[in-house]
């Protein structure tokens, strides 16, 4: 493609000259489809709503509008003129570094300021003047309350990951941000999904938005990437075996495993490396400095699993996936899809494989309706199964040898061996060796028990509490008595399920077990009658039937909850 060709692509978005030829440099040949449609509304100081995901090309269809009309302002300015909200500190940095990149040759001053980076250092550079700040909502909203970060000569806010910093509860942080930049701003949401607690928001804050909608990375319009996706259906008591066995067999080059939280990822991690695998942690427990040497390991290839939370994972720049495992069913089936786009891409095969537990099967039937794609019900191996798989690889390892030739050094051992021994049983002895040696010959343990799961009834499998659920407790004071384990068939339920929401999560350890233990000693209800249980950073989601919603959450305001009275509401986008 010529240089000529090059220009003309961007040149038609109405980009002025010389961010035409910073993108030439950078080896930018045709705008993606995202790019084209929201650039020419934003150069038009539109609004703009869009629906695209990571790998779409959208940081630069908000960034190069963004540069293209800060380059028209006089100079001397010192307050910002563009805010671009994230969810994370790694697409923080990386959103940060690409605007930069485009904008270097125009002057553009662009800030990363996110949490954990030195408050010092981040007042420092607003003081001295700055264009662009690229800010996480948390870190964003400190500074305005500081007045370090002055809006007032702000002409563009971008949303960016909008549905993601939604999920982490920055839902306050957001609107209080957005009601104190100038109303006569303009605002750019991008979103990989649309829930309904999005169009909320750009109800409340976009004037008539342009609608953006683009197909997800590697996939064509309607279809998406090609990616085979299975689940297996496991007791909780025996995932972690199931994962290292169907790691075994699946032997993947490069695996991103999602967990919920920071304490299963180094829980995981530390014995599934001490099963053999080459595994690395990431989450945001870690500082900067370790996550970069993580993250440097496993793009070498000298770790071939990354074991992440959601929030970690967010903004790294991983180009191909063999496999993404989901330890835990996600929370939703939007962030279900995100993270299987993982893999994929490109026109590969992917693979998504799923852990899920037997109350969390139905979760797997709304996630197939989403997708519109099935995903399969497998078993987990059986021992049996791997130990055929480690023989496949010891006859593989030893072709391969065979192939490669070489082998005249070793024929003296063979040729002393044969006076005495056959020479078939010389071969079987060093395969025996090999094998041993290779980790084949390992000890195994029994075989993981199959779940059968009956045909769902309409709220049948909304997450009746397995034997094993934690028991219910309070943390603030003496243990609670443990409630008597019903018996018999489960009470009675009505068809309709909704969501109430609990103003407490993970920052203040919350966990599953406190919740249930809070619903059923204090509403004094069967705890079978509890549905999924989704606990964010600062927040928890509860699946419960609606008939009894309302006595739950009556219950629960005059409760504690680890030793703090917590807002509890039904879910508004239940």
């Amino acid at each position: 493609m010529t240089k000529e060709t090059i220009t003309t692509g961007f040149a038609s978005l109405g980009l002025n000259e010389k961010l035409l030829n910073v993108l030439t440099a950078l080896g930018y040949e045709e705008p993606t489809p995202v790019q084209s449609a929201a650039i020419p509304p934003l150069l038009e100081k539109r609004d703009v709503l869009a629906q695209a995901a990571t790998g779409t090309g959208k940081t630069a269809a908000f960034a190069l509008p963004i540069i293209h009309r800060i380059a028209l302002l006089p100079a001397g300015r010192t307050s910002p003129a563009a805010l671009i909200l994230v969810p994370t500190r790694e697409l923080a940095m990386q959103v940060a570094d690409a605007t930069h990149r485009y904008g270097k040759e125009l002057g553009i001053r662009v800030l990363p300021v996110y949490g954990g980076a030195s408050m010092d250092t981040q007042l420092r550079a607003l003081k001295r003047g700055v264009d662009v700040v690229v800010a996480t909502p948390g870190r964003a909203l400190d500074h305005i309350n500081r007045k370090t970060l002055k809006l007032e000569d702000i002409l563009t806010v971008v949303l960016d990951e909008a549905d993601e910093m939604l999920d982490m509860g920055f839902a306050e942080d957001l609107e209080a941000i957005l009601r104190d930049a100038p109303a006569g701003r303009q605002t750019a949401l991008f979103s990989a999904t649309l829930p309904p607690r999005i169009s909320k928001i750009a109800a409340s804050h976009l004037k008539n938005p342009v609608p953006v909608s683009i197909a997800r990375e590697g996939a064509s319009a309607g279809s998406m990437p090609k990616i085979r996706q299975t689940a297996f259906v496991v007791p909780r008591a025996h995932k972690l075996p199931a994962l290292s066995r169907i790691l075994d067999m699946e032997a993947p080059t490069a695996a991103l495993v999602f967990c919920r939280t920071r304490n299963e990822v180094d829980e995981l991690t530390e014995t599934l490396n001490g099963r053999g695998h080459r595994a690395e942690a990431i989450h945001g427990g870690m500082s900067q400095e370790q996550r970069d040497r993580v993250m440097k390991k496993f793009r070498a290839g000298t770790a071939e699993l990354l074991i992440a939370t959601d929030v970690a994972a967010r903004g790294l720049d991983i180009k191909h996936l063999s496999h993404v495992f989901n330890y835990d069913v996600p929370s939703s089936p939007e962030v279900y899809v995100h993270r299987i786009g993982r893999t994929g891409r490109a026109g590969r095969e992917g693979i998504a494989i799923t852990l899920a537990e037997p109350r969390e099967h139905w979760q797997l039937k709304n996630i197939e309706k989403l997708t519109k794609q099935k995903i399969s019900t497998a078993t987990v191996p059986t021992v049996a199964d791997l130990k055929a798989r480690r023989l496949d690889i010891t006859r593989a390892s030893l072709r391969e040898a065979l192939i490669e030739g070489g082998l005249e050094h070793f024929r003296v051992v063979v040729d002393s061996l044969a006076e005495e021994f056959d020479p078939m049983e010389i071969a079987a002895a060093a395969v025996k060796l090999l094998h041993a040696e290779s980790g084949g010959a390992a000890s195994e343990e029994k075989d993981i028990p199959t779940i059968r799961i009956a045909p769902p009834a309409p709220f049948r499998a909304m997450g009746q509490i397995p034997s094993n659920r934690p028991r219910p407790f309070n943390p603030s004071g003496p243990p609670t008595r443990e409630r008597e384990r019903p018996t018999g068939p489960p009470p009675p339920r009505d068809g309709n399920v909704v969501r109430i929401f609990v103003g407490a999560g993970r920052d203040g350890n919350v966990r599953p077990g406190d919740l249930v233990g809070a619903i059923t000693n204090e509403a004094g209800i069967d705890p079978r009658l509890i549905g999924a249980i989704q606990i964010a950073d600062r927040f928890s989601l509860v699946e419960l039937p609606d008939g009894i919603a309302d006595r739950v959450v009556k219950a629960l305001r005059g409760a504690t909850i680890r030793g703090n009275k917590v807002l509890v509401r039904r879910d508004r986008d239940a």
